[in-house]
Order: structure tokens, then sequence, then C-alpha cells
């Protein structure tokens, strides 16, 4: 195996961990309108990923930048290409981290309501322009033979690209209920089992859509196993929700995540950004990536920084490991 093809795998699994970490944390950001019923249930959903949200969007930031560094006329089409779109989540998630951080600066209602207000909006618009962004990276755009984006924004809204963001958008949703669900108590958490059902009905509906066109479009054999146990998780992850076993429905529906995401890159691979003009025209791993000399550097530095990352990051998530619930606010932040 080249090291482009190792770098392509990389790449997948930074975009699937991202996807696994900040797709619930997405998802109970828009909770905070679809299943909370008060400020007191709000602030509790919110503190549900206070202490991992920032640490989460790490993967976007080290996939972008492992994009660039080993495969830079794909980073360069791409982000040319989807300007738009990538603005807008950019801007999404910088009002997101602000919200997270000034909504209990100030006691006002009308304060805290226009920042719970953010919070959702910049929750569920990136939760679905990431499911539009990578349905056209899959599909393909009209690149042309000096490998430059030369299609309209409106190209970008494909159907097979809005049911693409419309999965990332119920799954992400789903995702987020389950988590809610194993870390809270009483009766938000009920409620959160009871959301996580429905909302997983229509996931596993657009799901199973989207991902048996991708299979009929551009699919494989080993893409049609990833398909085969995403499917099987998300049931799986259903039938666990209704037991009362958040843990394990947590577990698969980020397997359904995981699943999903390595159906779209095996689907995509060697290709890294296909051409509707021409196949001849697509990026490839071959001419899109860097010289084997950046590539070696690359996987030196990434062997050593990768497992304290990991490290650090899992060290997080238990020492926030315990449930939490409206009993556990304090008085003075309880509104």
């Amino acid at each position: 195996m080249h090291l482009h093809d190792v770098w392509f795998v990389l790449i997948a699994v930074l975009w699937t961990g991202y996807f696994f970490l900040e797709g619930f944390d997405f998802g109970v950001g828009i909770l905070t309108k679809l299943l909370a019923r008060d400020r007191p249930e709000r602030r509790v959903l919110i503190n549900t990923i206070g202490p991992v949200w920032d640490g989460n969007e790490v993967w976007l930031l080290t996939a972008g930048g492992a994009t660039f560094a080993a495969f830079p006329e794909w980073y360069a089409t791409l982000f040319s290409g989807f300007y738009l779109p990538l603005l807008v989540i950019l801007v999404c998630l910088i009002v997101r981290g602000v919200a997270f951080e000034y909504r209990a600066k100030r006691p006002e209602e009308n304060w805290q309501r226009n920042w719970e207000h953010a919070i959702f909006w910049t929750s569920l618009i990136p939760a679905f322009l990431w499911g539009v962004a990578f349905g056209n990276i899959v599909r393909g755009v009209k690149i042309d033979q000096h490998f430059e984006y030369v299609g309209t924004v409106w190209d970008l809204l494909n159907p097979y690209a809005l049911l693409g963001g419309l999965v990332t958008l119920t799954l992400f949703t789903f995702h987020g209920a389950v988590f809610t669900a194993l870390k809270t108590v009483g009766d938000i958490r009920v409620r959160a089992r009871k959301l996580a059902l429905r909302v997983g009905l229509v996931t596993a509906v657009a799901a199973l859509a989207f991902l048996l066109w991708t299979q009929a479009d551009t699919g494989n054999g080993r893409s049609l196993v990833a398909l085969i146990v995403a499917g099987a998780a998300l049931v799986a992850a259903l039938v666990a929700n209704q037991a009362g076993r958040e843990g394990w429905s947590f577990a698969l529906s980020g397997l359904t995540i995981v699943a999903a995401v390595a159906m779209l890159f095996l689907s995509l691979f060697p290709n890294v950004m296909p051409s509707t003009l021409n196949g001849d025209w697509s990026l490839t791993v071959t001419n899109a990536s860097s010289s084997p000399y950046t590539l070696k550097i690359m996987t030196w530095c990434a062997g050593i920084a990768t497992p304290i990352v990991l490290l650090y990051q899992g060290w997080t998530y238990w020492v926030f490991r315990k449930r939490i619930g409206t009993q556990h606010l304090a008085a003075d932040i309880a509104h």
C-alpha cells in the first residue's frame, strides 16, 4: 500500500471520528428545542456536552489540515468549489462556540433565549450541510481538466446531496437523543428514549434510501458490507434504546455512523473527488496527493501525536462520565 492510500484511509478515519463525536453534540444542540421543556432542562442538555464539544471540533481541524497537507489538489478544489456552504458551516461553528460560552453570562431571559436559539440553529444547519457536502463529493461535481470546480452553488443542491443532508441531520439528532438518554437522569432521560425511537425510524428510512442509492451508483463489494453493517447497527440501536440499554444504543448508533461514513469512502476510492464532466478529470489519490517525502514526514508526526490526543480526549470523557439532571444544577444557574 502506498502512502497516499494510507493517508486516504487516515483522512477517512478523521472524518469518521468527527461525525461520531460532533454528531451527538450537534444532536444535543438540536434537542434543546425539540426535547427540553424549560430553561433548566436546556441547561442540563448543554451541560452534557459542555466539557467535550470543543474537543470534538478538533477532529474537523485535523481532518482539514491533513487534507491540505496530504492532498493539496483535493483541498483546493473542495474548499474553493464548496466555498459558500463551508463558509456557512464555519460561521455556524463560530457562533455556536460563542453561544455556549455567553449564554449564562447574564441572567436576563431575552439574553439567554437568544443564545439558545443560536445553539439550535447553529447545530441544525451544519448537521444538514455536512451531508450535502459529502453527498456531492461521492456523487461527483463539475471539475474541468485543470481540476477546478466549474459548477455553481445550485449544482450542489441536487436530490442525492439533499437526501444526504437529511440523513446526517436525522442521524445526528438520533445519536444526540441516545447520548442524552445515556447522560441524564429523571424524566428527561425517559423522554429522550421516546424521541430517539421516533427520530430513529425516520433516520432508518432516509438512510436506507441514501445508502442504497449510493451502492447502486458507485458501490462495490466492500461498500455493500459497510451498508449491511450500518443498517444492522441502526436497527440494533433502536432495539437497545427500547430496552433501556442506553450504553449499547449509543455504541450502536455510533457504529451506524462509522459504517455509513466508511461506505462513502469505500465507494469513493480511488477517487477523492470525481468529475461528472469527464472521468479522466477526476481527482484521485494519485494525482491529488503531495510528494512521497511530505507524506512520509506527516506519517511520522501523526504516529507520535495521535496517541497523545486520543489518550487526552478519552481521559476527558472518563472524568465527565456521570449522569446529570436538573437536581444537579446550582440554585443560581437553574434558570
